[in-house]
């Protein structure tokens, strides 16, 4: 057939098609071309998006992994990383109308009076680093930790501000921290997702998935939850009646279609579907393995307070987070609630405060530990911290004292990965109410952290409905104060 005869052809074909055929491949097609330019530069030619294969970082990388200890509810930084002398003279008395004036707060009024702290505080380490004897365990370590004592958000409604914190903006939709990390660097694991979590504590977080979503970017990338179970993954175990060679068979023949469709149409998220169907093959094993800790001596179990190896915690997920990273996990996110205390029986200063502090303290700093023997820590960053913090202002529910939410002035420590150990950086104003130096908005960290990972924040973008996204959106600067 000559070249007109083509030409005419090709033509009649376009004619013949309907709008939803039309609309329906024009979409994927320049989608999928869109996202393989990104990840293939000039090389177009539709390819199986690689879930664990290692990226290469902007620059030379301090860290190679994050564990990410997410204390669900705000912990309050007045009784635990900040003491504040002005504000125990000053307790009792109705904060300065200059403090409050245009805030609004989730449930105080602005005529609230300060409350000054119960918890005692003391220098740690050779550093001197202030630390609330509520954390014993972790005053132990204060050579090794930053303390940032100057966090800010903009949000003060727990939803919202956990996927602030988590994806860098407020509403649904974006990716998180996690899914970022991933895509830009990979996994160095090929049995295991390259972003996992977990929960502890008396209820999910606020938010939910979306807290550990992929947003726009590829499935592939998004945190898998990880169960305390026979099945720690759902959906994960082979059903009753189906043999190993049957399922293989299954897993092939479903590779087989999968990849058919996906060079007729280059959709990328098929591409994500193959993969996901051979990760959870290799899972079936390497999951459970990774559960059972009968591996682990008792010397371990017994630092990190593990009393029953069975029993679901914050202590046996830390241990299970060494595991997963000694494993090639590159992002692993522990939640553990219950943070928010108001000041309701349950939910106060007082008995639920020491509660969630002994559930973490002793764990956290068992993490610290083991990594530093193990010599994982010098390139692995440990973070742990709130959506945000609480108010100098008491919140009088009940006969037990609380604080109400507060987005102007909280703490977070880091460690390992870059980050100098000793280190104290940022100061809030004589009550604790605003960051008055060195201000860390949370944008600021998600860049230190990426940097740490040998990204830069600027450039780790991805486009979509375009425009080029970015963790940190429109802001980001490197906290170099700690850095190592």
């Amino acid at each position: 057939m000559n070249s007109n005869s083509n030409n005419q052809q090709n033509h009649l074909g376009v004619r013949q098609q309907t709008r939803r055929h039309f609309f329906g491949s024009a979409g994927v097609n320049l989608g999928s071309l869109g996202l393989a330019s990104l990840l293939l530069g000039d090389d177009l030619q539709a390819q199986s998006a690689p879930s664990t294969s290692t990226s290469e970082p902007h620059f030379t990388p301090k860290a190679k992994r994050v564990i990410h200890l997410f204390m669900a509810g705000g912990p309050s930084q007045l009784e635990l990383f900040d003491y504040k002398p002005k504000l125990q003279e000053m307790h009792g008395q109705v904060i300065p109308e200059s403090y409050v004036e245009g805030k609004n707060f989730a449930f105080i009024k602005k005529d609230a009076t300060l409350l000054g702290t119960q918890r005692k505080f003391r220098r740690c380490g050779q550093s001197g680093l202030e630390i609330s004897e509520l954390l014993p365990h972790l005053g132990k370590h204060a050579d090794d930790i930053a303390v940032i004592r100057s966090m800010k958000t903009e949000v003060f409604n727990h939803g919202p501000a956990k996927l602030f914190t988590n994806t860098g903006f407020q509403r649904f939709g974006r990716p998180s921290m996690g899914a970022w990390v991933t895509y830009g660097i990979g996994s160095e694991s090929k049995d295991l997702p390259g972003f996992l979590v977990m929960h502890s504590g008396p209820r999910g977080p606020r938010g939910g998935t979306p807290l550990w979503g992929s947003g726009f970017l590829p499935t592939t990338y998004q945190g898998v939850p990880l169960l305390n179970s026979a099945d720690p993954i759902l959906n994960l175990s082979t059903p009753a009646g189906i043999e190993s060679q049957g399922q293989a068979e299954f897993i092939d023949a479903v590779s087989d279609l999968n990849n058919a469709r996906l060079q007729q149409v280059g959709d990328p998220e098929i591409a994500t579907r193959i993969a996901t169907y051979e990760m959870a093959y290799r899972m079936q094993s390497s999951a459970p393995e990774l559960m059972d800790l009968k591996s682990e001596t008792q010397e371990t179990l017994t630092a990190y307070g593990i009393t029953d190896p069975a029993k679901p915690s914050f202590a046996r997920n830390c241990l299970l987070a060494r595991r997963l990273i000694e494993r090639g996990t590159r992002f692993v996110q522990l939640f553990h609630t219950d943070w928010d205390h108001h000041g309701n029986a349950g939910t106060n200063l007082g008995i639920p405060l020491e509660q969630r502090c002994a559930e973490t303290d002793q764990p956290a700093a068992a993490l610290i530990q083991d990594l530093k023997n193990r010599g994982m820590l010098e390139d692995t960053i440990v973070m742990w911290g709130g959506e945000f913090g609480r108010t100098p202002q008491g919140e009088p529910r009940e006969k037990t004292p609380g604080r109400d939410h507060h987005i102007e002035a909280y703490s977070m420590w880091l460690c390992g990965g870059g980050i100098k150990g000793g280190v104290s950086v940022g100061q809030t104003d004589e009550l604790g109410y605003y960051a008055v130096e060195d201000v860390v908005p949370v944008h600021d960290l998600q860049a230190t952290v990426l940097h740490c990972l040998g990204l830069d924040h600027k450039k780790l973008t991805y486009r979509f409905q375009g425009r080029d996204y970015r963790l940190t959106d429109v802001g980001g600067n490197v906290v170099t104060k700690i850095l190592a």
